[in-house]
């Protein structure tokens, strides 16, 4: 499952745990912390920045027994994202489509791999239900790979949009009774695989107008054997590339995991690639271990560190930057849009 990162409710969900404080080489000319998670086999526990509160309360137990209602799943929960008790207090989830098992076997990610059940037809209906039901302003739609479907699962994608899009219209009129214009009550931003590279598929996607176009790159070029040995880093700037040639007024976001090996040089390669194919919004946020099957934390990124990163994000020209230890795909998406948006209609 290449697509779920940062953000989002993601697939960087809970770690088994953390390691022992050093000392290291400056970022630039800034003196860093530097957690380790290697040396001694297995890091004991995680750092005070990575502690979340438990899941509770009203809204958290209302959510889920509408997604089991539904025969719904969510990114949130297959993933175990350690910011489901925050987003489902607050009566937001990400969307699981396409079923709850995946054809790809990405080493970071808690969703089960093997043979999926052919598409539910009845599933865009479904989540937009869902969505409305929920009152989002705001939705977010992902899925597992669907490398066994011709389509990838795109046409999925596009059925889920223009589903939530037919229930949520809302029309404005003047002063005549005439319809003036119509908007979405609710936007959609839907984080796609990376159809192998097919822009055939992508555009199927496109076609349904998304108001963000979110796909994952995930790690760094040096590092996607063993991280997502079945996805490729030109795959994930072609569909980045493509989505804008396709849709010019689409927002577009990426984001990337840290603390799989890579180096803080590689993290800033792989934001200015991102920059050069006119990426919107990044997402960064600490890889956390999901089973002791995954793979290892190689270490854990500060708070400053991510700091860091926000500010080399800005300085690249991003419009938006997600950066922090527990960020995720979907963290505060509803405001990234809400913010992008209306900057654009005021230029």
């Amino acid at each position: 499952m290449c697509n779920h990162s940062a953000k989002v409710g993601d697939s960087r969900s809970s770690d088994c745990a953390t390691g022992d404080e050093e000392r290291s080489a400056a970022v630039g000319e800034q003196p860093r912390r530097v957690i380790s998670a290697t040396g001694t086999g297995r890091p004991r526990r995680r750092p005070p920045w990575l502690r979340v509160p438990p899941r509770t309360g009203e809204s958290y137990h209302w959510l889920k027994r509408l997604m089991r209602s539904k025969s719904l799943h969510t990114v949130c929960e297959e993933a175990r994202c350690p910011n489901i008790g925050e987003c489902w207090g607050h009566r937001t989830a990400t969307f699981l489509i396409l079923g709850d098992t995946c054809t790809r076997n990405c080493r970071f990610c808690n969703v089960r791999t093997g043979r999926p059940a052919p598409p539910n037809p009845d599933e865009p209906m479904l989540v937009a239900q869902a969505v409305q039901a929920m009152g989002l302003q705001h939705a977010v739609i992902t899925s597992v790979d669907r490398d066994d479907l011709p389509d990838g699962g795109a046409s999925v994608f596009a059925d889920v949009i223009r589903a939530i899009r037919a229930i949520h219209h809302v029309t404005r009129v003047t002063d005549a009774d005439v319809p003036e214009q119509t908007r979405p009550a609710c936007t959609v931003e839907v984080l796609i695989p990376d159809f192998r590279g097919r822009i055939e598929d992508l555009a199927v996607v496109m076609d349904a107008r998304p108001d963000v176009l979110n796909h994952n790159v995930e790690t760094v070029p040096r590092l996607f054997r063993t991280v997502q040995p079945q996805c490729r880093y030109e795959w994930s700037l072609a569909v980045l590339t493509n989505a804008k040639r396709l849709w010019p007024p689409a927002i577009t976001k990426s984001g990337l995991m840290v603390g799989l090996g890579e180096t803080v040089d590689e993290v800033l390669a792989v934001m200015h690639d991102l920059r050069q194919v006119e990426v919107d919004i990044l997402t960064i946020g600490q890889y956390l271990q999901p089973t002791r099957e995954h793979l290892p934390i190689a270490r854990y990124y500060t708070p400053e560190e991510f700091d860091m990163f926000r500010e080399r994000g800005y300085a690249m020209g991003f419009r938006w930057v997600e950066s922090g230890p527990l960020v995720r795909s979907s963290y505060n998406a509803e405001a990234q849009v809400r913010t992008l948006l209306n900057q654009s209609a005021g230029a």
